[in-house]
């Protein structure tokens, strides 16, 4: 199948290589030269602005937008929207907030130009190991974009299949779900990463207690000088609360074991708060999620142990980098 992909970063970049090496025509283009060069090397077909791709795409076209949130990517939208033409799809790959695909689906539907919004999940390590991706726009136009998607996403790979799903939508245990009308896909990925922060921020958290064991305000024979690099270790073997965090957790401690290489700044990219506001809305109590929020916020002022591991844990899925001026503006 052929599709356009637009914005080669970390994410944008690697989703195109799965998909050339999947058998699918990738025409790309990014505002830095370079990057198309790069995927041009890699068998992508670069192009020099959105008119010239949009112009090496056989009618109906299917582009994917892989942009931050926010102005970039709906200026990108409004350009395409003059551009395509009818029964052409646009796709949003990133993590925009889901009001917003409401409105664009609707405006896009006036062109007659289809809109599919993807959460898509696997951060840098997506290229290895497959996006999971929760799918929201109308069936027909997902249905005929399945093949792009399957490439995508892991496949049942090792995972043990899961007692009593007969019957029921076979793309979930492959790594991909259509979760409903426009906005449903990040509707359901604004809660996933809001469920992210809650986990990071228990693990953050236990691993603060475990290195503060050792504590002088503690009587003598209630120290403990714990090896936390080891207990992360044995943590993955087998136990209840082993899991991919986890396994970041034990690799960023084993080559550093007093995280020195971070300052425990923590970002967050707007996902978490939108999940708070959506708990508000639906009068739902998110007492974790919520906290695991402001912790972040917190984090921006003083920094403990917990901080680093939860910095630790972002470069280590998503290469994010600890931001220098500390304000922690979301994207």
């Amino acid at each position: 199948m052929q599709i356009g992909v637009i914005g080669l970063g970390r994410m944008g970049g690697n989703i195109t290589r799965r998909l050339i090496q999947n058998g699918h025509e990738v025409v790309v283009y990014d505002h830095d030269p370079n990057a198309v060069a790069a995927l041009g090397r890699d068998g992508a077909i670069g192009a020099k602005g959105l008119d010239t791709l949009v112009d090496q795409l056989r009618a109906p076209r299917a582009i994917w937008i892989m942009l931050p949130a926010g102005k970039i990517t709906e200026d990108t939208i409004v350009q395409l929207a003059r551009l395509l033409a009818p029964d052409d799809i646009i796709i949003d790959g990133g993590n925009t907030f889901w009001k917003d695909d409401v409105r664009r689906a609707k405006m896009l539907k006036g062109r007659s130009i289809h809109y599919v919004d993807v959460g898509t999940s696997g951060g840098v390590w997506g290229l290895e190991r497959g996006y999971c991706m929760m799918i929201g726009g109308p069936k027909a136009v997902v249905d005929r974009l399945d093949p792009i998607f399957k490439a995508l996403a892991p496949g049942l790979g090792n995972v043990p299949r899961t007692v009593g799903r007969d019957g029921r939508d076979p793309r979930a245990e492959l790594g991909y779900l259509h979760c409903g009308p426009s906005g449903a896909g990040h509707f359901v990925k604004m809660i996933h990463n809001g469920i992210e922060y809650g986990l990071m921020q228990a693990f953050a958290e236990g691993f603060d207690i475990l290195k503060n064991a050792n504590s002088e305000s503690l009587s003598e024979d209630a120290r403990f000088d714990l090896d936390l690099a080891d207990i992360a270790e044995v943590w993955r073997r087998g136990s209840v609360i082993s899991s991919w965090l986890l396994d970041l957790t034990a690799s960023a401690l084993a080559s550093d074991p007093k995280l020195a290489g971070f300052e425990g700044v923590v970002d967050d990219s707007g996902e978490g708060r939108w999940t708070v506001m959506a708990a508000i809305e639906e009068a739902v109590p998110a007492d974790v999620l919520s906290a695991a929020l402001y912790t972040r916020f917190r984090s921006r002022r003083d920094h403990t142990f917990a901080e680093k591991i939860l910095s630790a844990m972002r470069k280590g899925f998503g290469a994010h980098v600890e931001p220098k001026d500390h304000k922690g503006t979301p994207s």
